[in-house]
């Protein structure tokens, strides 16, 4: 009577085992990310855009990458990845001063290399580069028609790294895709808003999806050993 017989022993919930490593793991990945979730809080309340140029606009700007980099170290990523982060983070802060311009073109250029030979070159796919260039290059055409004389051959070798890093986030597949695609989307919303025609609240989808797409490239840095529960 106070055994359990053979026929009565109750089955074990093998949807709880499997639920619970999976809650246990970003339940730590939440633990880890609450700064840049908190340091993007912080820009978004204050919204420094809308203020004149300042060092604590750029801080409150470059913090959440930081804390992205600093994420990625304490999960043992490999260093592309971070340097790519901090390269975005003098991009951020020069892009608050509209004559460095130049400079923060320079810097993310730089951080979409460091992804591009982060991300790799296999398997290599090609077919996926067609819709890349099928989209970037009208949108890149009528870009050209707007912008000054001296930012044409920039604007071109800029908009060439970045096609190549979306090319090969698709081929990576989620979370980089998505990183890439967001990625794309917030220079390509950033560059119509400055040099073709203002739009409403573009500044802040520029930096929310700005934010994501960094978020969804170091995600996708993380080793997935790290992954593991315990």
């Amino acid at each position: 009577m106070g055994s359990w017989g053979e026929g009565q022993r109750p089955k074990p919930d093998f949807r709880l085992e499997v639920r619970e490593p999976w809650k246990r793991k970003w339940l730590h990945v939440g633990k880890w990310l609450s700064p840049f979730f908190v340091t993007c809080a912080v820009y978004f309340l204050l919204w420094i855009p809308e203020d004149p140029p300042s060092w604590l606009g750029a801080l409150v700007k470059c913090l959440p990458v930081l804390c992205l980099a600093l994420y990625l170290r304490a999960r043992g990523s490999p260093s592309l990845p971070r340097a790519a982060l901090l390269c975005s983070a003098v991009g951020d802060a020069c892009l608050i001063w509209p004559q460095a311009f130049f400079y923060g073109m320079a810097a993310f250029a730089s951080a979409h290399l460091l992804y591009l030979w982060a991300l790799g070159w296999a398997p290599l796919r090609p077919r996926l580069l067609l819709p890349v260039v099928l989209v970037c290059i009208p949108y890149s055409v009528i870009l050209l028609l707007h912008l000054p004389p001296d930012l044409a051959l920039p604007f071109s070798g800029y908009t060439l790294v970045l096609s190549l890093v979306l090319w090969r986030g698709l081929v990576r597949g989620p979370p980089a895709s998505w990183g890439a695609l967001f990625f794309t989307l917030s220079d390509s919303v950033l560059a119509w808003h400055m040099f073709v025609r203002p739009l409403p609240h573009g500044r802040l989808v520029v930096m929310t999806t700005y934010y994501a797409a960094q978020l969804l490239l170091a995600l996708s840095a993380v080793p997935r050993s790290r992954h593991k529960s315990p």
